[in-house]
């Protein structure tokens, strides 16, 4: 078969064209399926559905059933090359074979230039493009020329079909405005096509970026896994030197205890020895032997002053004065034991706690890539309405103006202060407490911003960004752009995190859980300062 007859055959009935994604009805007729189902749409209001290529009419909506094969075939025929057999000759040129430059439908002859100058002058005849195949130019009914288009029915017809029959009262259209519409469709179509491939550009994208959060939390979940486990051995090599402290303690001072213990169970034998011998004594009756047998004391004391002093009874004075005589037999032990009579050394032990615990807390704040810096308060910069702690580490709004040294880094138009050093590289956090009284606000500037007019005050100008906090809402601005957030306050304590880098600063709300603020992106150029802003009793403190 010819090329173009064969693609005569694969041509749409509705539209004219090669098929497009074809679907074969139950009667066999083939369409594109655009084309069927905007014919079928239009007969719904109707209630009644035909095929436009089969006339009888039927209550149900005709199933559609995609036609793979022919399908196949025009997907074979579009890639094949033409075929210049295939060509369309003037049917009057006779001689020699002249290419056909039109065809007339009515005539079914094809015409050369000389031929269609001639056959123009005589005849208003349809023309169309060169073809040797008639059959789908013509009313399959009527076999008249297909003239007009009945966008109701979705069918091309002859003026027959228009006068009688079914279509008989239907809007119809030339099919030279059918075929512009046509065109305007396909215009549409292109662009739909575009939007189509727009949005699946930025599915795809998301559906990459989804990807891509799902493959970062995976890995930031085993990063976080492997950090507390690390945290759970410090802890407990922690908890290990901390009671490896008390038990160093609670030996050392156990161990002194039972030396001396042992030293007074010592003496107290000794002087359970000589209380014993003394009350024998007491039962001898001969003098004599009374004074061959002393040996109540070491300490070379004469018996028979002893003896008188029995004698003459003793007051209880005196007999205090001779204990005190044999007190510094006991005396070191005394002491001793009054140096042992101390606690654990509970201050130490605190320590201990407090650097194993500040030791853990920089090595997690190492592994998460992240610095708390020790920010200070500088005074030279504090407006004279801002108090500042001895460790200059609150700002607190005052009633009255502080007195203190000039200074060209002093702002002067708002109760404003920066801290001392700046940061200019790397990642960092650090929170602050708010006593939830007056106006606060918390952020950052350069040092080259203004001291003085309008332009001073922090995020009114393009070298500082701040957070607004009041008791009813927070407000981010910048360069005097006003972004209001979308929470309100609920607790006093805040933080902050830089990435330098990045440029990124953002502002966080330490409640449970802790809440997202607003985060400002920019390009840092210079060392950026802590900076407070207190009015109205407010009272602000750096905390970490």
């Amino acid at each position: 078969m010819a090329s173009a007859d064969l693609q005569e055959q694969l041509n749409c009935s509705i539209c004219l064209s090669l098929y497009t994604d074809p679907v074969s009805l139950r009667c066999g007729h083939n369409f594109c399926r655009s084309c069927i189902v905007s014919a079928l749409d239009a007969q719904e209001a109707a209630g009644v559905y035909s095929c436009p290529g089969y006339r009888e009419e039927s209550p149900q909506r005709p199933a559609l059933e995609k036609s793979r094969k022919l399908a196949n075939i025009v997907e074979r025929f579009l890639s094949s090359p033409p075929d210049m057999g295939g060509r369309i000759f003037c049917t009057y040129c006779i001689k020699s074979p002249v290419p056909a430059v039109r065809t007339c439908l009515h005539c079914e002859t094809s015409l050369c230039d000389d031929h269609l100058a001639a056959h123009n002058k005589t005849m208003d005849h349809i023309l169309t493009d060169p073809t040797s195949s008639f059959g789908n130019k013509k009313c399959s009914v009527h076999k008249k020329v297909l003239e007009y288009y009945c966008p109701q029915d979705a069918a091309c017809l002859c003026v027959t079909c228009c006068l009688v029959g079914k279509h008989r009262g239907h809007q119809v259209e030339f099919l030279d405005e059918a075929s512009a519409k046509k065109e305007k469709l396909r215009k549409y179509l292109g662009e739909l096509n575009s939007q189509k491939e727009e949005l699946q550009t930025r599915v795809q994208s998301l559906q990459d970026h989804k990807k891509n959060i799902q493959k970062k939390a995976s890995e930031k979940r085993e990063n976080i896994k492997k950090l507390f486990m690390d945290m759970k051995e410090q802890l407990e090599m922690a908890e290990k030197k901390v009671q490896s402290e008390i038990s160093r303690q609670e030996d050392e001072i156990v161990s002194q205890i039972s030396h001396l213990i042992k030293e007074l169970e010592r003496e107290e034998k000794e002087l359970s020895e000589k209380m014993h011998h003394m009350e024998q004594m007491c039962h001898v009756t001969d003098p004599i032997r009374l004074l061959q047998e002393w040996d109540i004391t070491d300490n070379g004391t004469d018996p028979i002053t002893v003896l008188q002093e029995l004698d003459q009874g003793a007051t209880c004075r005196d007999k205090s004065v001779a204990a005190e005589k044999e007190a510094p037999v006991h005396e070191a032990t005394k002491k001793e034991e009054e140096k042992l009579r101390k606690e654990l050394d509970e201050d130490l032990i605190s320590l201990t706690v407090l650097r194993s615990m500040r030791d853990i807390v920089t090595s997690v704040t190492s592994g998460l890539g992240f610095q708390v810096p020790d920010i200070l308060l500088d005074e030279d910069t504090a407006d004279i309405l801002v108090e500042l702690s001895d460790d200059l580490k609150t700002a607190t709004y005052s009633e009255e103006e502080l007195l203190g040294p000039e200074s060209p880094r002093r702002f002067l138009s708002y109760p404003q202060v920066l801290s001392r050093c700046g940061l200019s590289f790397g990642r960092h956090y650090w929170e602050v407490t708010w006593n939830q009284v007056g106006v606060f606000n918390i952020g950052m500037s350069y040092t080259s911003i203004e001291r003085e007019g309008e332009q001073s005050g922090i995020g009114e100008n393009d070298k500082s960004w701040r957070l607004d906090l009041d008791d009813r809402n927070y407000t981010a601005v910048h360069n005097l752009v006003l972004l209001h957030c979308s929470v309100r306050p609920t607790c006093p304590t805040f933080g902050a995190f830089l990435d330098y880098e990045a440029g990124r600063l953002s502002f966080y709300e330490l409640c449970d859980p802790i809440r997202h603020l607003h985060t400002f992106s920019a390009s840092f150029t210079e060392p950026l300062h802590v900076a407070f802003y207190v009015e109205d009793g407010a009272s602000v403190t750096i905390t970490s």
